[in-house]
């Protein structure tokens, strides 16, 4: 065994009661998967280099037919509401976490497999996963990064050799991804309501000592978490707001209890600014569209306060619950002052009210009406031709610049202030499919590598993909994905 797979396992959620888990290994494959991308930039914080993710050993290891030296893979057991209703035990049905690696910034990752096989959670389930969904999160875990949204990483995808019948008969494939955790809010509701109140109280501890070590022991630590857990889940929700993203499956058990981006089945980013637009082709209700994504999370927080009960009086969680609003907010309205380029001191909320009012009118591209702002100082015919009827927007683009009043020395630095927090690339349904299309069709991951560069600095220019940042050409406008995507 090479030293560098000696990876220095901390087994802590192991370490928690055997009702949390079930112990297991993965189901393995007939075939030795294949790799077809790694990131390094994930890897690294694993403290893995390049030259690890091109051994032989890495493949076998992260694709579970091989046991890492020192794993214990483990599947978890949770609940949750989905859409709305009560699902009871649900569980890691094609996940296995291998284990939790401390880094030397002392953070600790989890190492979870996805399409790993069956486990005791898989329901009706085959375990496994295909290559379509895997590159969807891989690229979207790491778009989220990049935009600085809180979320899961990606560290590879491999093919399995296997065909996996979902719709049709699809070409299988195993997803390794990495997260500070991955528990959430449902776990807390698994063990609240089969009335196992002294679990609940167990996890809470877990969770607060490994992830919130700033709170004091004491008898006010609940409170303490609760509330950093309002702040962080409302703060991711702005995040998304603000970048146009619609999650699509904001059940219970997909809710991340550090307020990160988890589990991503049929997410999009909006290309026409539609504030009811619906990601999720199976959501036939439009409970998770994106303009009701604030509202659910404020009823899954008040679905976390339920469970958590036996530890905070629900009196005390709705008390808290009651600055959600203000903290999702103020968070959304600084973000979108920013990308106007408005300071403190210039904060006009009805100055993008009014934008997005229009945006809304004229259904304009949502990325691109911000990016382009940018042009507008000396272009603004570029800006001006994202929407239909010109008058009512070059109006509001009008009072835009007067409001700002720049000087002509200073256009150039509000250039690249505008565009350091507007991207000009975000991962739209179409690309992803372009992306999936090549790798399943033509075995060619050349996309996959463009696209994970553009990701990671999706406000840099990248001139030569600009064909990327464009709305969905006509052939790939009625795209749809569903929750088997």
């Amino acid at each position: 065994m090479s030293k560098h797979w000696d990876l220095s396992f901390e087994h802590r959620f192991s370490e928690l009661p055997s009702c949390f888990y079930t112990a297991m290994l993965p189901e393995g494959f007939a075939k030795c998967p294949r790799l077809i991308h790694a990131n390094p930039q994930a890897a690294a914080l694993l403290e893995l280099s390049s030259l690890e993710l091109s051994d032989p050993d890495f493949t076998a290891y992260f694709s579970g037919n091989k046991l890492l030296p020192g794993s214990k893979p483990l599947a978890m057991v949770y609940s949750g509401h989905q859409f709305g209703q009560w699902a009871g035990q649900l569980g890691d049905g094609r996940a296995l976490l291998l284990g939790q690696v401390r880094n030397v910034q002392g953070e600790l990752w989890d190492i979870q497999l996805k399409g790993g096989g069956l486990t005791p959670y898989s329901r009706s389930g085959d375990g496994r996963a295909v290559l379509r969904s895997c590159i969807r999160e891989y690229l979207c875990s790491e778009a989220l990064y990049g935009l600085g949204v809180p979320t899961t990483r990606a560290l590879c995808i491999m093919e399995t050799g296997e065909q996996v019948w979902r719709e049709t008969k699809e070409p299988g494939a195993i997803f390794t991804r990495l997260a500070r955790s991955h528990i959430r809010f449902g776990h807390f509701e698994h063990f609240y309501y089969r009335k196992q109140f002294s679990e609940v109280k167990i996890l809470a501890d877990h969770v607060i000592a490994e992830y919130f070590p700033e709170i004091a022991s004491g008898e006010g630590r609940y409170r303490e978490w609760f509330s950093k857990v309002m702040n962080r889940t409302a703060s991711l929700i702005a995040n998304w707001q603000a970048v146009g993203f619609s999650h699509g499956v904001m059940n219970t058990d997909n809710m991340s209890i550090l307020g990160l981006t988890l589990d991503y089945g049929p997410f999009g980013f909006m290309e026409n600014f539609i504030p009811g637009f619906i990601c999720n082709h199976s959501d036939i209700r439009g409970r998770y569209a994106y303009d009701q994504q604030p509202r659910i999370g404020l009823w899954n927080l008040y679905a976390l306060a339920l469970a958590l009960q036996p530890l905070l009086p629900l009196e005390t969680s709705k008390d808290i619950l009651q600055d959600y609003d203000q903290v999702l907010t103020s968070t959304y309205q600084r973000l979108m002052r920013s990308k106007l380029g408005l300071t403190e001191e210039e904060s006009d909320n009805e100055l993008w009210l009014s934008l997005i009012h229009l945006m809304a009118e004229q259904q304009s591209d949502y990325t691109l009406t911000f990016r382009y702002l940018a042009d507008s100082f000396t272009d603004p015919n570029k800006w001006l031709n994202l929407f239909a009827h010109k008058i009512h927007a070059e109006a509001w683009l009008n009072n835009y610049h007067k409001h700002l009043n720049l000087k002509a020395g200073s256009i150039q630095a509000k250039l690249q202030k505008l565009k350091a927090v507007n991207p000009k690339f975000v991962l739209r349904n179409w690309v992803a499919e372009v992306a999936i299309r090549e790798a399943s069709d033509k075995k060619d991951y050349t996309m996959l590598d463009n696209l994970l560069t553009i990701l990671h600095t999706p406000y840099d220019e990248h001139p030569e993909f600009d064909y990327l940042s464009m709305p969905a050409p006509k052939h790939y406008q009625s795209l749809a994905v569903s929750c088997s995507s």
